[in-house]
């Protein structure tokens, strides 16, 4: 990526006089389609399982009525795949009772009250609270998106308060099934989820080696872009290494192997030449973890060994983040304070879902929930990003109907029929959601549909007006809100986060002053550095990125932005150097 990352199609433009710079929207880029995810048919798989179960079972029973309430539970089954099982269980728990407290609620007020305009702005608040929350712990995709559809469905169920408890204990139970669905391949690959993204990370520093600078001097280019992507793949890899627990000495050795070839693709970033023989091993160590082969023996570093192995050369302990590592509920917490960058997301999300449920009730249209959940579908961390999210949904939505159109025939045939689809409609939307999110809204739009079919009488040219009307309601009303709603916060989050690589700058500067590290301990305190480096770099990427997508926002420090990167990146690959000399293949 660029210096500050700016999207593809886009020139910022400083308004001198100001400070304020206007950035034109992008269209191009919005609708390109990338490369799918490498994991992909995990989640696909493992939802298709979990809602089969129910829908098939309901089917017998003849209780098709209910399946909105086990979809609910079964859609659970999306999260966590990118996470090691144990930190999977934790997750899904979460996400679990969170589906299933938002249902609940829901559901109640539901039967508290017939007031269509008091419904929409409950949804949106709870809209706008499952954006933070989900934005603050960083679970990943598919985000909030999932519970907010849900959830804002089910505040437009007819319902009576002695339903609740059955409706609520349905979610619940087939959440549950998704848990047990998503940790069932633990059982077959208890290391798959690390393996992928050690693989990952040995895949990045083989490309980077590739875009090394050749004899005569000469940078190619893109090399720079592979350097970052090399280092935030070895930083993701190291963070989901240390939520690996090693409660025995076997899984202590099996982590072991998996960091000793993360340290090998770590030291690339200290590398000064091209090695295409580096990299082919490189790719073909990545190749060997996917396929769950016994893993390749490595030679590190003397100093890389003792950070593995100890002093002792005996797998005693592992690679451990730095003391001041915060985990559990603190960071989300941190991130949730006041004046937090979150924040008018937040208020985007609850202002933009209210006028867009209001705006399609005024339009007379039936399904408000629907234009309330195309707002919150929208909102990205930047307005340039809500914008080409806005533009992806109302394609994806459209293209979406018409493929509803076309399967009208199949679906008169019968519930049984409208089941495979709906599951049909899920496999391809894991399947093409990562490529591009309107590609995946394809398929997300009829699985909607379908799922509203089950319990619903309306005719189906009417179930489609309205889903296309909601649509372009939520997404113009949507963005019209967050360009209303300006977000200054996130210049602010810059200044935090060069002020955090100055200090991790300076303290990895002292350790590389006091010469070359010898023992576990100076081993370990070097790899601490490097954590507190690599993440304070990713994180003032990741503000630059957000801020430089802001429509409005004032001028940023460039300068001051270019010389932080440089002067982290320089003692970042310093610091891997010192400990980084690879030996050759066992």
């Amino acid at each position: 990526m660029g210096k500050h990352s700016k999207p593809s199609g886009q020139s910022g433009r400083t308004e001198p006089a100001s400070g304020v710079r206007v950035r034109p929207l992008p269209v191009r880029s919005a609708v390109r389609l990338g490369r799918p995810s490498d994991i992909w048919h995990k989640s696909a798989l493992s939802a298709v399982v979990a809602m089969a179960v129910p829908a098939l079972t309901l089917f017998a029973l003849g209780r098709l009525d209910l399946i909105f309430y086990t979809a609910a539970g079964s859609l659970c089954a999306l999260y966590g795949h990118g996470l090691p099982y144990a930190a999977r269980a934790r997750m899904l728990l979460w996400v679990v009772l969170g589906m299933a407290s938002s249902v609940g609620i829901a559901l109640t007020t539901a039967s508290l009250t017939t007031s269509a305009e008091l419904l929409v702005v409950c949804a949106s608040l709870i809209a706008a609270v499952h954006k933070t929350v989900f934005d603050a712990a960083r679970l990943g995709p598919p985000g909030n998106i999932i519970l907010t559809f849900i959830t804002a469905s089910a505040f437009f169920v007819p319902q009576h308060l002695g339903q609740v408890p059955l409706h609520v204990a349905l979610t619940l139970g087939t959440g549950v099934l998704a848990w047990l669905v998503c940790m069932a391949p633990a059982l077959l690959r208890p290391q798959g989820p690390e393996r992928i993204v050690v693989a990952r990370a040995l895949d990045a520093a083989a490309g980077l080696l590739r875009t090394e600078p050749r004899a005569d001097g000469v940078r190619p280019a893109g090399v720079s872009d592979a350097w970052h992507a090399t280092s935030a793949a070895v930083h993701a890899a190291w963070r989901t290494l240390y939520l690996v627990p090693t409660p025995t000495p076997a899984k202590a050795t099996a982590r072991a192997g998996l960091e000793r070839l993360l340290m090998r693709a770590e030291s690339v970033l200290g590398s000064m030449g091209q090695e295409a023989e580096e990299a082919d091993r490189l790719r073909a160590w990545a190749r060997g973890l996917r396929g769950g082969g016994p893993l390749p023996g490595v030679m590190l570093s003397a100093e890389q060994d003792v950070e593995v192995l100890g002093v002792t050369g005996e797998v005693s302990d592992v690679r451990r983040p730095a003391p001041c590592h915060p985990r559990g509920v603190r960071p989300v917490l941190a991130r949730l304070a006041p004046g937090s960058p979150l924040l008018p997301i937040g208020a985007r999300v609850a202002a933009g879902c209210v006028l867009a449920g209001w705006v399609s009730m005024a339009l007379g249209v039936g399904h408000p929930y629907w234009a309330v959940v195309t707002a919150a579908s929208i909102y990205q961390a930047n307005t340039t990003l809500t914008w080409q999210r806005a533009l992806q949904r109302t394609l994806g939505s459209l293209l979406g109907l018409l493929l509803y159109t076309a399967l009208l025939p199949l679906i008169h045939v019968g519930h049984l029929a409208m089941i495979a689809l709906a599951l049909a409609c899920m496999l391809g939307a894991e399947a093409w959601i990562s490529r591009n999110y309107w590609l995946g809204s394809v398929c997300i739009t009829p699985l909607a549909l379908l799922l509203a079919g089950f319990g619903s009488q309306l005719p189906a040219r009417v179930l489609i007006a309205d889903r296309w009307i909601d649509t372009v309601v939520g997404a113009v009303v949507g963005l019209a809100c967050c360009v209303a709603v300006t977000n200054r916060r996130a210049a602010d989050r810059i200044e935090v986060a060069l002020e955090r690589v100055a200090a991790a700058e300076a303290a990895a500067s002292r350790l590389l002053a006091a010469g070359p590290v010898s023992g576990a301990e100076g081993a370990r305190e070097v790899g601490w550095a490097r954590d507190r480096l690599a993440g304070c770099l990713a994180e003032l990427r990741e503000a630059v990125e957000v801020a430089s997508g802001e429509w409005w926002q004032r001028a940023l420090p460039d300068e001051r932005i270019d010389h932080a990167q440089q002067q982290g990146h320089r003692a970042l690959a310093l610091l891997v150097r010192q400990v980084s000399m690879p030996a050759a293949v066992v």
